[in-house]
């Protein structure tokens, strides 16, 4: 039987509701909880990611961000 996923490190994080929605929901798809399904996508980033898509969605949240803190 394959070992379970170790979780070593737990850090405070600030998400938005719709990001951490999200979150919940990809998690609960792939049959992770929040934490392991952070980690998959933290330690796959590269080959889940599509670079372009990734640079214009960063632009684009970052414009909105100084409007979402308010």
């Amino acid at each position: 039987m394959p070992k379970r996923l170790r979780l070593t490190r737990r850090f405070p994080v600030a998400m938005t509701e719709d990001g951490y929605r999200r979150l919940r929901r990809f998690a609960a798809e792939a049959g992770l909880d929040e934490g392991e399904a952070l980690s998959f996508l933290f330690e796959n980033f590269d080959s889940v990611m599509d670079e372009d898509n990734l640079t214009h969605r960063l632009r684009l949240f970052n414009a909105e961000l100084e409007a979402r803190k308010k």
